[in-house]
């Protein structure tokens, strides 16, 4: 309890929780894990003396960059053994947004734009997102770091060139978005290949994401022919009635729905639409990155 007098350290860490969750989800491409990052920056920010602390908003989002290039080299390994295509954690965009930012690519959370950042190394990576998406000085980051000024802007330059063109791409409006959506579920539970060839980009990629876990796809597929035949053959495949539906709405900012599978677990399927077209689909079936989306659904 917060003795008269003394500040209220939750209530000055409650507006930026929202930011601290953000960069570390961006660095992690784990919602639970910035989550998890973000509380144990609150516990240091409370056993900390902040009269010492100039900018509250400074110091907490350093310290979660520092966290997450700490989680990222203990996860090194992990990621270097991961079975089949890697894939950030979903997000429902009814969850609470993990961030509070005003660029608009800060506030792009699309799996295309998270998986261009798993371009950089984790140290390209938080320069980029603490300098670019942030706003935090070079000077500020070099302490972080140990580094001096002159080595992160050039981290941020090599950074930008490695992103290329990543900027947001225009959102589908969600009337276009629920239907192409609605007639993806339908033509894949099908495997109607023509219903499917009329709804994807001649140069689709298919993504799935078992993390060896549960069956997918262990190289991405590309082409439309080949995603088609894929629905296909898993329509023919099936035992069972189609999965039920659980949710139709955007997952990380894209058209998407949520599946409850045969096995009892749920299944996330993204669509990146451009031009009333699929050209990318990201399916996540990896359980141990459904633990936000299942407790969101119960919510």
């Amino acid at each position: 309890m917060t003795r008269v007098g003394e500040p209220d350290t939750l209530a000055d860490f409650i507006p930026l929780r929202a930011e601290l969750i953000g960069l570390a989800y961006r660095m992690t491409g784990s919602f639970a894990t910035a989550e998890d990052i973000a509380q144990d920056a609150f516990l240091r920010w409370n056993a900390t003396d902040r009269s010492r602390i100039e900018v509250p908003r400074a110091w907490l989002l350093k310290v979660a960059a520092r966290l997450s290039l700490d989680h990222l080299k203990s996860a090194r390994h992990r990621r270097e053994q991961y079975v089949g295509p890697w894939l950030p954690e979903p997000v429902l965009d009814e969850a609470e947004p993990p961030q509070q930012v005003r660029h608009e690519q800060a506030q792009d959370l699309s799996v295309a734009f998270l998986l261009t950042l798993q371009r950089l190394s984790p140290v390209e990576r938080a320069v980029f997102i603490l300098h670019d998406l942030f706003e935090t000085p070079f000077a500020e980051i070099a302490s972080l770091l140990g580094r001096n000024e002159v080595a992160c802007r050039k981290l941020a330059s090599r950074a930008r060139a490695r992103l290329g063109d990543a900027t947001p791409r225009q959102a589908v409006p969600d009337g276009e978005a629920r239907r192409i959506a609605r007639a993806f579920l339908a033509a894949s539970r099908n495997g109607d290949e023509a219903a499917l060839r009329a709804l994807l980009a001649q140069d689709v990629v298919l993504h799935t994401d078992g993390g060896g876990i549960r069956s997918a796809a262990l190289n991405p597929i590309s082409g439309a022919a080949k995603v088609g035949r894929f629905f296909a053959g898993l329509a023919r495949k099936r035992t069972t009635p189609p999965a039920p539906l659980l949710h139709l709405g955007r997952i990380n900012s894209l058209p998407g729905y949520v599946t409850l599978e045969p096995d009892g677990l749920p299944q996330t399927t993204a669509l990146d639409i451009q031009d009333g077209r699929v050209v990318a689909i990201y399916i996540v079936r990896n359980p141990e990155k459904l633990t936000a989306v299942r407790a969101g659904l119960r919510g």
